[in-house]
């Protein structure tokens, strides 16, 4: 990948969600919404605080995030559509 996030910034692959439903019914790509989780593949350094110390981020990568089903820039690397989040609009880390 080409792109180095920068300050608390996180570059998140979105996952496919399932285009079936429990009783068997397939969703159409066109009825079905964005999904809310992803792969973080890249983050940043960090923010800094007032005294310009860096405040290192909480996820590493690899992590399934879910976040806002609005936040973040959309950006296309390498035929890749990839999304930029700050760290702040991560809602939580899914543990498995």
């Amino acid at each position: 990948m080409s792109l180095r996030p920068l300050h608390d910034r996180v570059i998140v692959k979105r996952l496919d969600q399932e285009t079936k439903t429990a009783s068997g019914i397939v969703i159409p790509d066109s009825a079905a919404e964005k999904p809310d989780q992803g792969e973080v593949l890249a983050v940043g350094p960090g923010r800094r605080d007032n005294d310009g110390r860096r405040i290192a981020p909480d996820l590493n990568v690899g992590d399934r995030v879910l976040f806002g089903k609005y936040a973040g820039q959309t950006v296309k690397v390498d035929g890749n559509e990839l999304l930029v989040l700050r760290e702040e609009d991560i809602v939580a880390v899914v543990q498995s």
